[in-house]
């Protein structure tokens, strides 16, 4: 497995990579909707710069989120991750509201179509479909949610210029009704990408329990010298889960001993829950006949 260290750099040089395919085919939009003089097809270049912005705020993000914990974030910086995601299901909301309002209210006109035009749009389309899948695979070995949201981000970005594409051929031909189904089922395919993404994000940032209460309870009463667990709390901090715990003990049992339990149950958790992050506070254990 990698390093922290590692895997965020990792993940920078993907986010890199990403923003300068995306200048790339903003500055191929841009000449083909002022050539042709197709305002969906600015407006698609449009959007393809604010593809570049969200990549360099995920690359701020993700330097930002990659640092140790300090006094102010003593849990370390990781939410930001989570935070990007948000923002980026939020900019996909938008984009579908978007594209969805042109679809019902725009006027169509005779647009100009060419081969070569053509040629360039459908060469970006096929550049977006390599960069969503091969950044959707790197998302998955990293465990990166940032670029997972990415990856939907560009993924979103294909589904619009194919919908741009069609409507602006079948426009050309005279099938105006055509355009608009098309872009309003894009539209549709998209708010579920940004609701896939809220799913992943909101848990994490209303600190939604990582793992089930129970289940934690149960593993760790199996540690030999455990007599209750009072209280048991998870979290996620970015991709990594937290566990506090509340355990009794015998009181007899010295500081040492004590210590061992809890030795066996970071053991037990990160083997069984891939957790490293706990913090357990031990208390005397007393019957109710004893006090």
């Amino acid at each position: 497995m990698n390093s922290k260290p590692q895997r965020d750099r990792a993940v920078e040089k993907v986010i890199l990579i990403e923003g300068l395919v995306n200048l790339v085919v903003l500055v191929a939009k841009f000449i083909v909707g002022l050539m042709t003089g197709s305002l969906a097809i600015i407006g698609d270049a449009i959007h393809s710069l604010t593809d570049v912005v969200n990549n360099i705020v995920a690359w701020l993000v993700i330097r930002i989120s990659s640092a140790p914990p300090d006094r102010e974030h003593p849990y370390g910086h990781r939410k930001f991750e989570t935070i990007a995601v948000f923002f980026l299901a939020s900019l996909l909301i938008v984009l579908a509201f978007e594209l969805a309002m042109r679809a019902i209210t725009n006027e169509n006109t005779g647009i100009v179509s060419s081969s070569w035009a053509l040629a360039i749009m459908l060469t970006v389309l096929v550049i977006n479909i390599a960069l969503s899948t091969w950044q959707r695979s790197r998302a998955k070995a990293l465990q990166s949610d940032i670029l997972l949201a990415d990856a939907s981000h560009t993924f979103a970005d294909v589904m619009t210029t194919v919908a741009i594409i069609i409507g602006w051929q079948l426009s050309a031909m005279g099938y105006y009704w055509l355009d608009r189904v098309a872009a309003l089922a894009v539209a549709g395919f998209i708010f579920y990408l940004a609701f896939t993404l809220f799913k992943r994000a909101l848990p994490v940032l209303t600190d939604r329990y990582a793992l089930a209460p129970e289940k934690l309870s149960k593993a760790v009463l199996e540690v030999d010298g455990v007599r209750k667990v009072k209280k048991v709390r998870s979290r996620w901090i970015g991709n990594e889960k937290l566990v506090d715990l509340v355990i009794t003990v015998d009181p007899g049992l010295s500081t040492q001993e004590s210590h061992h339990i809890t030795d066996n149950i970071e053991d037990l958790l990160a083997e069984r829950f891939d957790v490293y992050d706990i913090s357990i506070h031990v208390e005397p254990h007393y019957s109710k006949k004893s006090n």
